[in-house]
């Protein structure tokens, strides 16, 4: 019996995990979030055009922080994606509700500064969940 709850257990584990939010209402949601960024596959097509003041945000689901190249982050956010910050579901929703708040508390310096500064306190599962459907 152990053994058949385990297997199962394990079996539970492997199953991929996909993002709680729902897309559709993500994509209309991301309205907030294309005046400064872009979603643009790696082979150049533009999902959402946006601005460029912020990094592209496709593949993000997943993804160090930190990570985009060609974009200068804050020297706080390259620390914490250093140090193993990766960009999961929870950590995106509490990164929006407050991007100062989180860099803070990933790095454990108070004194950590971060780029972002809009905060979302609604919606942000969705916006992921949206993130990780358009990059699949």
């Amino acid at each position: 019996m152990k053994r058949i709850i385990a297997t199962a257990l394990v079996g539970l584990l492997a199953v991929p995990a996909f993002a709680e939010g729902d897309a559709a209402k993500g994509e209309k949601g991301f309205k907030k979030c294309k005046a400064c960024h872009a979603i643009t596959a790696p082979d150049g097509t533009s999902i959402v055009k946006g601005g460029k003041t912020g990094p592209n945000l496709y593949g993000i689901a997943g993804r160090a922080a930190a990570s985009t190249e060609g974009y200068k982050y804050s020297a706080s956010l390259k620390a914490a994606g250093e140090a193993g910050l990766v960009w999961d579901e929870a950590n995106f929703v509490e990164w929006l509700a407050s991007p100062k708040d989180f860099i803070k508390k990933a790095t454990g310096d108070s004194k950590a500064k971060t780029k972002m500064s809009f905060k979302l306190k609604k919606g942000a599962e969705d916006i992921y969940a949206y993130l990780e459907s358009v990059a699949q």
